[in-house]
């Protein structure tokens, strides 16, 4: 680990959850590559004198046995993922698969300025592994669940097996706002679209350019897709359109996100256009900037548009495929399709077109849905799955989980509350939140088990800039420490 990463966490409370996190900012950890971060800690378990197992999917189970006095008490499942969503500015060199976070310190918070902070879910590690380490705690049987690939399709808690935990209490580390407690999340699936091409030379009389669109806000594809903040991969296909209608614009490639659960903040697409439309083309993508920010005034109104000329020569796609794949995109819904009757405030089903990777030979896009309700979800991943069927492409709906059902009446939810009001003297406040958790895929294995979810504040996950306002942090730490107390203090009892 490098000083750079270590320095800014000197001093910090609670110094254990902050060595922790300090440790995971130094280690990659990419959706499908946590093995050595997973090793690592499975090591220092051991070395604890505590039991340790890795399932067939990749998910680190560490058992901590009862304190002393406590060993009739209810056990408890403590989860969180070791993923992170990895995603940097355009200029960063940032490079995921060996370089630490850079962590700064912004007055109140830590957050990294040119790349995902892993906030997301790394608070949330951290904090078990301070639970596991820390023998004061009064708790009974702890249940230590680190899952795998929960950003890039919650594969570890879809291969979670049905008897693995012991526990029937369960408190997920993985959502963002002090002072709230989940009990409900949206469940989704994937839709993938791939097309075969063929590549043809660009025209006669054709001169080469690269249209960029960026300086969109981004986020998480669930926290923020209420927002309406602009999606790079739309608004640039709208450009393209028009730009094919004024310059005959033939299309090399088009690029845009890089995953399928943040908001892409920019795309990019190399084109061919008549020779000598330079001026003219300058003047349209300048008016098509004004007019994009104003749409997205107060939301994502730093939207930037421009174009410079490429001197090489490069194939493009033919006209009838680019002709499909810009009718499609351009149709292919994106954010909000309906917000929630039961819940108010909630949204209930959304979509997000993440990415797309186009060449002059073909390439693919990838959307996330998601939705409380899981008939629609599946109907609005049909609703994509016939738009492209429309022009014989192959698609696939994909990864369906489960939403969390809300169960307000829950004995652990009156518990966490009481204990937050006893402690903070102050009312907490219980939410749905339509982002996907692992909750829902867990309750769905472990009917009777009772689950409750919070976490601390954490601003922009899923893009550059992600941050956590560190005293919520040590506010969780002692939350979480008073809540293992007071199950404790129920032996015998259901919570």
């Amino acid at each position: 680990m490098s000083d750079s990463v270590s320095s800014v966490f000197a001093g910090l409370e609670p110094a254990p959850v902050w060595a922790h996190f300090s440790t995971l900012c130094g280690i990659p950890r990419q959706s499908k590559v946590e093995g050595a971060l997973r090793d690592l800690l499975r090591e220092r378990a051991l070395a604890r004198g505590l039991r340790v197992s890795v399932d067939a999917a990749g998910n680190l189970l560490i058992c901590k046995p009862a304190r002393p006095g406590c060993e009739g008490a209810p056990g408890v499942v403590l989860q969180a993922h070791l993923d992170m969503v990895c995603q940097k500015t355009a200029g960063s060199a940032h490079d995921f698969s060996r370089d630490a976070i850079c962590v700064e310190r912004d007055g109140d918070w830590l957050a990294a300025t040119e790349t995902t902070l892993g906030a997301d879910n790394g608070i949330g590690v951290a904090l078990i592994l301070a639970v596991l380490e820390d023998d004061s705690l009064a708790h009974g049987p702890v249940e230590a669940l680190l899952t795998v690939d929960e950003e890039a399709g919650m594969g570890g808690a879809q291969g979670l097996a049905a008897d693995a935990l012991q526990g029937r209490l369960m408190l997920n580390l993985d959502t963002e706002e002090w002072g709230e407690f989940f009990i409900g999340c949206a469940g989704g699936l994937d839709v993938n679209v791939r097309r075969e091409g063929l590549a043809e030379p660009p025209p006669t009389g054709m001169e080469q350019w690269q249209i960029e669109l960026h300086g969109l806000r981004g986020g998480h594809s669930g926290v923020d897709i209420h927002e309406e903040r602009g999606n790079a991969i739309k608004l640039l296909v709208r450009v393209l359109r028009d730009l094919e209608r004024r310059f005959a614009l033939r299309i090399g490639s088009l690029e845009g996100g890089s995953a399928r659960n943040a908001l892409p903040r920019d795309a990019r697409a190399r084109v061919a256009l008549r020779s000598g439309c330079g001026d003219e083309l300058t003047l349209v993508l300048a008016d098509w900037q004004a007019q994009l920010r104003n749409e997205l005034k107060g939301v994502d109104e730093g939207v930037s548009l421009g174009g410079v000329p490429v001197t090489t020569v490069e194939p493009v796609m033919s006209a009838p495929e680019q002709a499909v794949w810009l009718a499609s995109l351009h149709a292919a819904p994106h954010g909000v399709h309906r917000r929630s009757l039961s819940v108010p405030g909630v949204v209930e089903t959304s979509n997000n077109l993440g990415i797309v990777a186009l060449g002059p030979e073909g390439g693919s896009c990838s959307f996330m849905v998601r939705s409380l309700l899981d008939g629609a979800a599946r109907a609005l991943g049909d609703e994509i799955v016939s738009l492209f069927g429309l022009s014989a492409t192959a698609v696939e709906a994909s990864g369906h989980y489960p939403g969390w059902a809300p169960k307000a009446d829950s004995p652990l939810l009156a518990l966490c509350r009481d204990v937050y009001r006893r402690e903070y003297g102050a009312e907490s406040r219980v939410q749905v939140i339509h982002a996907g958790l692992e909750c829902g895929l867990i309750a769905a294995k472990y009917p009777d088990m009772q689950i409750v979810s919070f976490g601390p504040t954490i601003r922009g996950a899923h893009a550059p800039g992600e941050r956590v306002e560190i005293a919520s942090v040590g506010r969780v730490w002692h939350l979480l420490g008073a809540i293992l107390a007071a199950i404790a203090e129920r032996r015998g009892e259901k919570a």
